[in-house]
């Protein structure tokens, strides 16, 4: 049984954010995939791009780190140079600059390393699912997916407990910053450019900066120097230290794409669990095999990071159209993960699916979700936990879904639970 057909008229304009308030237009991007794969798109706010819709394309073209460099900027928005150089993350280098920056901190987020949270994961699942389930009916996205991921979050940082909903919130605009619920600086509707050298075009960018120069102050002043943060900040081999301002951005990014991601991750799966029947017994009846699966599904099926942007460095073939040096490039991971010609059946979730199939973590080159081990892992205990709790599960009214068509994710989730 699938959870949802989409209804939108299969034209619809994928440059606009309004038009995911209503959840991903599939339909326009399924005409896309099978009618022009490789799509010039218009864009009223700047360049137009390059659509790439297709699984297999996405995934070769992964590959081709110096064909499509990340170097430019990783969203739709143009951006100067300046501009570019003041907000960039190591997700906007390329290799080797990106490969050296990722090294620095690639083991604190390794697969073994990430496995010995699993018992911190479980405890703070068990005292969330404890506190809020019994209420019957609550919003499952903020009382529930909001706030397992900065907990965790803060334990691998080392983040003061006190500080987290206010870092939530933070992130929240920085990654969000095209909704205005989560924001005042709304990204496609500001008039004016006095933040464009700040993270993400938000001036919370600038505040998350502060923060963590005094967190690290206080961090130093007692003597504290483990972490992934000092991790980052130690000099290489070589003597070689990232610049402040490199370190800012890090610290922001870590912040906005280790809570949100995650965040409708999760609100995606217990939508699912509340509309596909059997889902729920599945996974009470689940095996260690089947909860090998099922984070990868239920991450496929959010897709929470929708697209990344790449431009070319070269000329390049692809479905009989040239996409010219210079020109931006958009790889359409929402789209991709819902591509007939790999998923069978791609709108129903399927927890024994391959899950080695989906690219919601940019699978095939260098750019790799550095978060992918402690998403997944999240995303697991919760589920595992969650169903052990729950008899029934079903909608308890109309669900919202973020103004944006970068981060996609259902940020209101009423829901009705039995125990």
């Amino acid at each position: 049984m699938t959870i949802w057909q989409p209804n939108d008229d299969g034209k619809q304009d994928i440059t606009s954010h309004d038009v995911f308030t209503k959840g991903t237009p599939h339909n326009t991007f399924k005409n896309l995939r099978d009618n022009d794969p490789c799509h010039w798109t218009e864009w009223d706010m700047g360049k137009g791009f390059w659509s790439i819709t297709r699984h297999a394309d996405i995934l070769q073209m992964n590959r081709l780190a110096t064909i499509f460099s990340s170097a430019q900027g990783i969203r739709m928005e143009d951006q100067t140079y300046d501009e570019y150089m003041a907000r960039r993350t190591f997700q906007e280098t390329d290799p080797p600059e990106h490969s050296k920056f990722r090294r620095r901190v690639m083991n604190a987020f390794s697969k073994p390393v990430i496995a010995k949270f699993e018992q911190q994961i479980e405890d703070i699942c068990n005292e969330l699912l404890d506190e809020i389930l019994p209420l019957g009916i609550f919003d499952a996205t903020d009382r529930l997916a909001r706030k397992l991921p900065m907990r965790m979050l803060g334990q691998i940082l080392g983040l003061p407990e006190e500080d987290l909903e206010w870092l939530v919130a933070k992130g929240d605009e920085l990654i969000s910053n095209t909704d205005p619920e989560y924001t005042q600086y709304v990204l496609d509707k500001m008039q004016t450019d006095d933040y464009r050298m700040m993270p993400f075009n938000s001036p919370a960018g600038a505040e998350l900066y502060d923060y963590a120069k005094k967190l690290m102050a206080i961090k130093d002043a007692k003597g504290e120097q483990s972490g992934i943060l000092h991790m980052m900040k130690k000099p290489d081999k070589h003597g070689n230290a990232i610049s402040e301002n490199e370190f800012r951005n890090f610290f922001c990014l870590l912040v906005a794409a280790g809570n949100d991601t995650t965040r409708y991750s999760l609100a995606s799966g217990m939508h699912a669990l509340a509309n596909q029947e059997g889902l729920l017994q599945q996974m009470k009846h689940g095996d260690d095999a089947l909860w090998q699966t099922a984070p990868d599904e239920i991450i496929r099926w959010a897709s929470p990071t929708m697209y990344f942007r790449r431009t070319a460095t070269q000329d390049y073939e692809l479905h009989g159209k040239t996409i010219k040096k210079g020109d931006k490039v958009i790889y359409w991971f929402v789209s991709a993960n819902r591509d007939e010609r790999v998923f069978d059946n791609p709108f129903t979730l399927d927890l024994t699916r391959n899950h080695q199939l989906h690219i919601a973590f940019g699978q095939g080159g260098p750019h790799v979700c550095l978060g992918m081990w402690l998403a997944k892992l999240e995303v697991k205990i919760f589920f595992r936990e969650f169903c052990k709790r729950v008899k029934t599960i079903e909608p308890a009214g109309d669900i919202e879904y973020l103004r944006s068509n970068f981060i996609g994710g259902i940020k209101k989730l009423p829901l009705h639970v039995t125990l």
